[in-house]
């Protein structure tokens, strides 16, 4: 009698064997099957255009943000680098009226029509 509860327990310790294998088997498949079927996800591309675009635009502008130059040269207009920029604006609106008077003013000469060119002289004067 002992010899059969022997040979039992050991048939159910080999089937519990079998059926976790076959089951640890059929669950790396699965996985195997997601990991190669899965598809790239689409808005990792568009995110590695848009960063391409980005960089491309900020190349482009970094003399702009950077640099001093000549906005327009016949008003007088300076392009100041962005965080000289921020100081000055800082610094002139510690008066609000002032700093809205001053921004009006040059404003004004930012738009304002620009003279006409002389005009050239007839060939027959």
């Amino acid at each position: 009698m002992n010899d059969d509860n022997c040979c039992r327990n050991t048939r159910l310790g080999v089937y519990a064997i079998g059926l976790i294998g076959s089951l640890l088997v059929m669950a790396g498949l699965v996985w195997l099957m997601r990991h190669y079927t899965e598809t790239p996800s689409t808005f990792a591309a568009r995110s590695a255009e848009r960063m391409q675009v980005r960089a491309e635009f900020d190349a482009a502008n970094s003399p702009l943000v950077n640099n001093y130059d000549w906005q327009d040269q016949t008003r007088g207009i300076v392009r100041v680098p962005l965080d000289r920029a921020k100081e000055l604006i800082l610094q002139e609106w510690q008066n609000p009226a002032d700093g809205r008077a001053d921004l009006i003013a040059r404003a004004a000469k930012a738009f304002a029509p620009l003279p006409k060119p002389p005009e050239k002289k007839s060939e027959y004067e």
